[in-house]
């Protein structure tokens, strides 16, 4: 590690380049140049792992569904019981 520190760069929008409708403009322009590189970069799923993660999705929604309904169902009827029980009902 050296003892010179390097000197940090002002952001775009902090100079004086980056003011006013060209600023503006360029600021534009280079963000979505960089979307389009980064979006060039991304590995997108195929078919097949799209719907293998939907099923997945699918299956995992429907089994906590059918289980948070249990549950309710049962402190209901346990409620229900208790009320029953002590008169309160």
């Amino acid at each position: 590690m050296s003892s010179r520190e390097e000197p940090v760069k002002a952001p775009v929008w902090a100079s004086a380049e980056g003011r006013g409708p060209v600023g503006w403009w360029n600021n534009s322009r280079n963000f979505f140049t960089e979307v389009r590189n980064e979006m060039r970069r991304v590995t997108w799923p195929s078919r097949k792992e799209v719907y293998a993660t939907t099923f997945v999705v699918l299956l995992t929604a429907l089994f906590f569904g059918v289980y948070l309904y249990g549950i309710d169902l049962a402190f209901s009827r346990g409620l229900q019981w208790l009320y029953r029980a002590t008169g309160a009902a």
